[in-house]
């Protein structure tokens, strides 16, 4: 591919430039996740980055950890379906859609259920994502039925997950209820501890690297603590070194999720030296750049940070 041309070029030079990511041993690399990933079978692929310590922090959208990876981490399945059907006739059976995946919508509900009855197992305060998908991650531990799960493997390695948008899922359905029978004391998500935290790992290891899967929230998010270092008062604060996105929306509207990488530059947030976009659908691109990287071999010998650990000491002073 690396002789090729087009997204197959492409292709080649983003997976180059996440097996450089590895080989340098002062990168820090964070993947962000966006769009139905986990529901179109990309789970394996990320648990293989995640115990081979070829990620280490998590930014995603809450349907990604929740509703599909929590949710699998459950005992429960994702089905393969097709978009040629009447959706109508979906709904009077509780199938819930996914362009051709299908999903149970009671299953589904048994989930909104459990994110529900963790909130009310903690103590009232505001946490923060990461803090709140360590305690499903202890959930899985003690009661899940598929020890195969990002959240679960996130937990025993120390990678934090960090979902923004935390509501805009099944959790934000469990945090409903909980905060319906809970008026006066209640869990709460504190996105502002979100951000804060994730600055905080930025400000803990200056060298950087992100692996972007689609963009929207987790991509603008992982980018922005750049700046949000400096409006700490940090002067020199490093541009993310390096940068991949794998994404199929269009820059020209302005969307965020096609917004290039050099564009980022202009706001100071990712450096032009090492950085790459891909314009291709993750079920195809994803496994060749991790398949790539993972038999280049550079993350052998590469120690896991163990980032939930540097935060909660953080947090304690």
């Amino acid at each position: 591919m690396e002789y090729m041309a087009f997204q197959a070029r492409n292709t080649y030079r983003a997976a180059t430039i996440y097996d450089k990511m590895l080989a340098d041993k002062d990168c820090a690399v964070i993947l962000t996740l966006a769009g139905s990933l986990i529901s179109a079978g990309l789970k394996d692929v990320i648990i293989d980055l995640v115990e081979n310590n070829m990620v280490d922090a998590i930014v995603s959208t809450g349907a990604n950890i929740v509703d599909q990876d929590f949710f699998e981490g459950l005992g429960f399945s994702h089905f393969i379906g097709t978009p040629f059907i009447d959706d109508s006739v979906l709904r009077e059976l509780h199938i819930d859609r996914i362009y051709d995946t299908f999903i149970d919508e009671d299953d589904l509900r048994v989930c909104d259920e459990i994110t529900a009855t963790i909130f009310n197992s903690i103590q009232p305060k505001a946490y923060s994502s990461r803090e709140l998908v360590i305690e499903m991650g202890k959930y899985l531990e003690k009661n899940g039925r598929c020890k195969k799960s990002i959240v679960l493997s996130c937990y025993k390695k120390g990678v934090p997950i960090f979902v923004p948008a935390f509501s805009d899922c099944s959790a934000g359905f469990g945090l409903v209820h909980h905060q319906w029978n809970h008026p006066e004391t209640h869990v709460s998500v504190d996105s502002g501890k979100d951000f804060l935290e994730l600055t905080k790992l930025k400000l803990a290891n200056p060298t950087t690297g992100i692996f972007m899967v689609g963009g929207g929230v987790p991509k603008n998010f992982t980018q922005d603590i750049v700046v949000a270092a400096e409006v700490l008062g940090f002067e020199n604060v490093m541009m993310h070194k390096y940068a991949i996105q794998l994404t199929v929306a269009d820059e020209r509207d302005g969307a965020l999720s096609g917004s290039t990488l050099k564009e980022a530059s202009s706001w100071g947030k990712v450096d032009t030296v090492f950085e790459q976009m891909v314009f291709g659908e993750a079920t195809v691109i994803l496994p060749l750049v991790a398949g790539f990287a993972y038999h280049k071999a550079s993350w052998r010998g590469r120690k896991g940070f163990n980032f939930n650990y540097v935060l909660d000491e953080s947090n304690k002073t």
